[in-house]
């Protein structure tokens, strides 16, 4: 939002000043919403928040690569270990995103970013070797997370100071709804190609080129942020010597693996309780529903709650949610567990992405984002493994300990959690 400086006639709109001649308190400024937040916004976090949404939506390389995979002759284990490679290309991606952003701006990055990932999404079409296509799909998953830590550190800066959890709120909005699409579209370019898998890698090719050309034209030139302070500034380990934000990181890691088991664990448990698959299915759909329905409206009175409030209820709810599918399993438990941390997500969800940007100083922006994203993929990548063998050996009452694990998440994030700006390598 642009602020003017006050015109000749300014003052006679100003409420008079009391008798007794105090200062009069100046009135409350107006909450950010939607509309306001979007409309007021330069074209660059326009193109930013359209650009989040094309990019997942764009994401068919996830849910379809072991079907190619398995089509070429390629066995289901060869096809799992090149999605999990994927996965961990698209973790790295996100530190590799957050320095890059530092020394070429978010503009270039996102290009490089974009460009790359349509580039090698179109490669995995013509190669046959093993051996390379685990690279490709490496180098896929790395070159399509890089952009992130660039938009979300320019989301930051081009919003202003009274908008960071709204605009963060949008961004989220963005990838709730990309991720909800994606697998529809893929799924018509993959009929449309009459079963064949070359429309789906190139439409998604095309449309990561769409977001590169994009941003070229309308983001920024340079840096998001000036450089500033020491030389170790611009590095992560400016970032780790915060100690408090650390602390966040490492809650992020367990709160998002604990986030990650309604995924993996959930349906094998599911299954052993004999139950109709059904009721999972219902409950992921609740799930993406109300976030997608509410979160944005809800966001409009969360904004100003202090941020211990919603990211510790956030954490806290998703612990309770999770502990509910420890009671007999049944349908009420499910859908009930299921809204309960869906509650969560919606009342904390914005204020956890955004907290890293608030907080960080401003030429450690894109690192403290590139941090963040690289816990939250982190967290995401491991809760499915440790929880499986979790659920392996505890069988149901493992909802139980995964609780406990959310509790203790809980309580780290409200020792990490500041309203404080950072300093440079300060951990208060």
């Amino acid at each position: 939002m642009t602020h003017t400086a006050p015109g000749p006639d300014a003052g006679a709109h100003q409420a008079p000043a009391p008798a007794d001649g105090t200062r009069a308190a100046a009135p409350p400024a107006a909450r950010a919403s939607v509309r306001a937040t979007f409309s007021e916004a330069p074209l660059a976090v326009k193109t930013l928040l359209a650009g989040v949404f094309i990019n997942r939506l764009g994401g068919f390389l996830n849910i379809f690569l072991v079907l190619y995979l398995t089509s070429l002759g390629h066995s289901p284990g060869r096809a799992t270990l090149a999605l999990g490679t994927y996965g961990a290309g698209t973790v790295l991606g996100v530190l590799i995103g957050g320095s890059l952003s530092a020394r070429l701006g978010a503009r270039n990055t996102t290009a490089v970013s974009m460009a790359g990932s349509a580039a090698l999404t179109a490669a995995l079409l013509y190669l046959t070797d093993y051996g390379a296509l685990l690279a490709v799909v490496v180098l896929a998953g790395l070159a399509g997370q890089m952009f992130r830590p660039a938009s979300a550190a320019l989301l930051s800066e081009l919003a202003g100071p009274d908008r960071q959890v709204m605009v963060f709120a949008m961004y989220r909005f963005g990838l709730n709804l990309g991720a909800m699409a994606a697998p529809l579209v893929g799924f018509g370019l993959f009929r449309l190609g009459h079963d064949s898998y070359d429309l789906l890698f190139w439409g998604e090719a095309l449309i990561a080129l769409a977001f590169a050309l994009l941003a070229w034209r309308t983001l920024p030139a340079g840096r998001a942020a000036a450089p500033g302070g020491p030389a170790e500034a611009g590095s992560y380990l400016a970032v780790l010597r915060d100690r408090r934000f650390t602390l966040y990181l490492v809650a992020t890691v367990l709160h998002t693996a604990v986030y990650a088991q309604y995924l993996s664990t959930l349906p094998l448990d599911v299954a052993a309780a004999g139950l109709g698959i059904i009721w999972y299915t219902a409950a992921v759909s609740l799930n993406g529903l109300l976030v997608i329905a509410f979160e944005l409206l809800l966001t409009k009175v969360t904004q100003d709650w202090p941020v211990r409030v919603t990211i510790g209820l956030a954490f806290a709810l998703l612990g309770a949610g999770v502990a509910l599918y420890g009671l007999p399993l049944g349908p009420a438990a499910i859908i009930t567990g299921t809204l309960v941390w869906t509650l969560g997500e919606i009342i904390g969800g914005p204020a956890i992405f955004s907290y890293p940007a608030v907080i960080a100083p401003a030429p450690l922006k894109s690192h403290y984002l590139g941090s963040f994203h690289f816990a939250f993929g982190l967290g995401s990548a491991l809760g499915p493994v440790a929880g499986g063998r979790l659920f392996a050996a505890l069988g149901h009452s493992f909802w139980y300990a995964v609780g406990g694990i959310s509790l203790l998440a809980t309580a780290l994030a409200l020792l990490a959690l500041r309203t404080a700006p950072a300093k440079p390598g300060r951990g208060e």
